[in-house]
C-alpha cells in the first residue's frame, strides 16, 4: 500500500524569491572518509599486473580468478577497474549511470599527515595561509538562495565539520531525537512557548518554529524508507552511525525543512595493521559505506535529479602492502559522485599507473585530478554557484566534466 507524505506548511523553495537571490540547486551531501581510505582496494585496478605484485596478500583477486571464491573476487566495472566485492551494493547506481568514479584524485599536499591534509582539504586551500573558513562555508556565503532555515546546512555529528565553518550559521545534528529533548514533552512545550513569545513578530523565528514542529513529527526509529514506484525492493539502512546519518538526511530532504548541505563522516580508514582483503577492518567499513549509500540512493529515487552526493578522503595509501598486512600513508585517492545528473557508469580521470617510475614519492599513486576540479563542477553545474574563485581562492579549476 502506498502512503502519501503529509503536506508541509512551510516550503523552502518559494515561488517568488527575495531580490538578489540565486536559484537554488541540488541538495549536496558530502561524505568524508576520515583516516585516508585505501582506494586501490576499493576501486581495484585489476587490469594492471603491478597491483598484484605490490600486494601479494592484500590484493583483491581478478574477476576471472577461478582459484578464488567468487564472493572474494573483484566485481568488474569496465574491464580494467572493478569494485571490491563489499562495494557491490553500489552496482545498481553504477549500472543506471548515476555513479561516477574519479580515480587518482586528490590534493597537491604531500605531507601525508592526516591533520594537515584534512585541514587543507576542508578549507579548500593549498597551504595554511589561505582563509580559515571551510569551502562549504564559503559556498553558502557566496550563494544567497533566500533560504533562512536554521537547517540550511547540517553537520551530522556532535559538532559541525571543518568544511562548514564560515559566516553562515550551521547546525550539528547527531540525531533528530535531540530536537525532542529526550522525549520530555513538558520541556519541549515550555521551550516552544518561550520561543513563540520571543519570535512573535519575527518572520525568521516563525520559520524556525515551523521547522521545530516538523522535526517533532520525525522519528528515525519509525521511518519507512520509500524510494517511489521505481524501487520495489525493501530499503534498509545499515544499523550504524553512518546509516543513521544518511537516513536522517533523507528524512530532512523529504520534510522540506530547507536543507541544502549535509556533511557526514565515516571514520576508521587508517589501516596500518591487519587491514584485511575480503574480510576484516577495511572490508567492514566498505560494507557500511556501500550499504548506506545504496539505501540512500534507493530511498531518494524520486529526488535524484535534485541531489548530488560526493565522497572524498584526505589522501590515499601506499601502493604496496606493508609487513603488518596493512598499508601506510600515500598520496593519490579517489572520489565518487552519485546523483541523477552525473556522467555515470564511468571511471573518470587519467590513470597514472602503478609500475616503477609511475609511482611518486616513497611509492604512491600519483594525483592526476585535483579534488577541487570535481567540487568546482558540482558547485557550478549542480548548485548554481559560479563563485569558485572565492570558494577555492588562488586555484583555477580545470573542469573534468564529471557532471552532465
Amino acid at each position: 500500500m502506498l502512503t502519501q507524505l503529509p503536506t508541509k506548511t512551510w516550503l523552502p523553495r518559494l515561488s517568488f524569491a527575495p531580490v538578489n537571490t540565486a536559484p537554488r540547486g541540488d541538495t549536496l551531501v558530502v561524505v568524508f572518509l576520515r583516516g585516508a581510505a585505501d582506494v586501490l582496494n576499493m576501486v581495484v585496478p585489476h587490469g594492471e599486473d603491478a597491483y598484484y605484485q605490490l600486494r601479494p596478500s592484500l590484493g583483491i583477486a581478478r574477476p576471472d580468478d577461478s582459484k578464488t571464491k567468487k564472493e572474494e573476487r573483484t566485481v568488474d566495472l569496465d574491464g580494467f577497474f572493478g569494485f571490491h566485492p563489499n562495494l557491490s551494493p553500489l552496482l545498481e547506481a553504477w549500472q543506471s549511470e548515476q555513479l561516477a568514479i574519479i580515480h587518482a584524485c586528490g590534493a597537491p599536499d604531500e605531507s601525508r599527515s592526516h591533520f594537515k591534509a584534512m585541514e587543507l582539504m576542508e578549507r579548500g586551500v593549498d597551504d595554511e595561509r589561505g582563509p580559515a573558513s571551510g569551502w562549504i562555508g564559503r559556498h553558502l556565503a557566496t550563494l544567497n538562495t533566500g533560504n533562512t532555515s536554521p537547517l540550511r546546512a547540517v553537520g551530522m555529528g556532535t559538532r559541525p565539520q571543518r568544511s562548514l565553518s564560515g559566516t553562515v550559521p550551521v547546525s550539528a545534528l547527531r540525531s533528530i531525537a535531540d530536537f525532542h529533548l529526550g522525549g520530555d514533552q513538558r520541556a519541549l512545550q515550555q521551550m516552544r512557548a518561550a520561543l513563540s513569545t520571543v519570535y512573535q513578530n519575527d518572520l525568521m523565528g516563525q520559520e524556525t518554529l515551523s521547522i521545530m514542529d516538523t522535526l517533532e513529527k520525525l522519528d528515525p526509529a519509525k521511518y519507512q524508507p520509500f524510494g517511489g514506484l521505481r524501487t520495489a525492493s525493501p530499503i534498509t539502512y545499515p544499523d550504524s552511525e553512518f546509516g543513521l546519518a544518511l537516513k536522517q538526511t533523507a528524512m530532512l530532504i523529504k520534510a522540506e525543512v530547507g536543507l541544502e548541505v549535509s556533511a557526514i563522516d565515516l571514520g576508521g580508514w587508517d589501516t596500518h595493521f591487519a587491514q584485511g582483503s575480503s574480510t576484516g577492518l577495511m572490508p567492514n567499513l566498505m560494507k557500511d559505506l556501500a550499504e548506506g549509500l545504496a539505501a540512500f540512493h534507493a530511498d531518494m529515487a524520486d529526488h535524484q535529479n535534485q541531489l548530488t552526493t560526493v565522497t572524498m578522503s584526505e589522501f590515499g595509501r601506499r601502493a604496496s602492502e606493508n609487513g603488518s598486512l596493512g598499508t601506510d600513508h600515500g598520496h593519490g585517492s579517489m572520489m565518487m559522485v552519485l546523483g541523477g545528473n552525473v556522467d555515470g557508469g564511468k571511471v573518470h580521470g587519467q590513470w597514472p599507473g602503478l609500475e616503477e617510475g609511475q609511482l611518486i614519492g616513497p611509492g604512491d599513486l600519483a594525483v592526476t585530478t585535483d579534488y577541487r576540479d570535481v567540487l568546482s563542477e558540482v558547485l557550478t553545474k549542480r548548485l548554481n554557484n559560479p563563485a569558485t574563485n572565492e570558494i577555492f581562492p588562488e586555484y583555477q579549476p580545470k573542469m573534468p566534466n564529471v557532471i552532465v
